[in-house]
């Protein structure tokens, strides 16, 4: 599964927090995948959205066309 990046920073920015908020629900490394439009583990996208106290459905890339 795959986190939008757009999404993911503009929560950021909503809650202005800043990506290294984030190693609360997520590694350094796990954060440089995110960011570089890898996939990563239900588990993973559900950590971070929590950390966000967002729903994870809220981060997720959407795949158009599907």
């Amino acid at each position: 599964m795959k986190l939008s990046v757009e999404k993911l920073e503009i929560e950021l920015a909503r809650q202005c927090k800043t990506i290294s908020d984030l190693r609360t629900g997520a590694s350094p490394k796990t954060i440089t995948k995110i960011r570089l439009g890898r996939e990563v583990t239900p588990r993973t996208a559900g950590r971070i959205a929590r950390a966000l106290n967002v729903d994870v459905s809220e981060i997720l890339e959407v795949n158009k066309g599907d």
